[in-house]
């Protein structure tokens, strides 16, 4: 799948892609904040998640920002089944793309795809509790608080860490969904 907004581009990753991907969630305080990716991140981590044969109905895309020249891969978005049912939806940013509404834009987009286009009914988000700027992504969307609790983080070597969580009723129109 593919996706394009008025300044990102979603695309699944290709082979290609490794060194820049590498160097884009290579940062600590990236990693940190995620619950799947090892630390410290690597060329082969990046070669061998870019190889990796995908079970539907998961979705996991690069990002890419085209307001210069040449797009640059700023981050990656996707939708991954969640652990207790459901699927999640997950982002991250590259530090230097950070506080630029690129989060919510291209989540944004994942969510309009979980709704359009793989017709899913609902969709969970979480975040780590000293990372608030991504439940501010996940609110915009219109997703709702749904409580609290624990989520892995491979980078601290695999231990739980306190996260809020959230949910989203796919079956109601966007606005209604970010207006309730």
């Amino acid at each position: 799948m593919f996706a394009r907004t008025q300044r990102l581009t979603l695309r699944p990753g290709w082979p290609e892609d490794a060194d820049q991907l590498a160097a884009a969630i290579g940062h600590a305080s990236v990693v940190s904040m995620l619950s799947r990716v090892p630390w410290p991140y690597t060329l082969d981590d990046a070669a061998w998640w870019l190889a990796r044969d995908v079970a539907r109905p998961e979705l996991s895309l690069l990002v890419f920002a085209h307001e210069d020249e040449r797009p640059a891969l700023v981050g990656g978005v996707g939708l991954h089944p969640h652990d207790g049912g459901g699927m999640e939806i997950g982002y991250w940013l590259t530090p230097a793309a950070q506080g630029r509404g690129y989060a919510t834009e291209a989540a944004r987009a994942a969510v309009d795809m979980a709704r359009h286009a793989l017709g899913l009914d609902g969709l969970i988000g979480r975040h780590r509790l000293d990372n608030p700027a991504s439940g501010r992504v996940l609110q915009k969307l219109g997703f709702r608080p749904s409580g609290t609790g624990e989520m892995p983080c491979l980078a601290t070597g695999g231990g739980p860490v306190p996260c809020a969580t959230y949910a989203l009723d796919l079956r109601q129109p966007p606005a209604l969904a970010a207006a309730a």
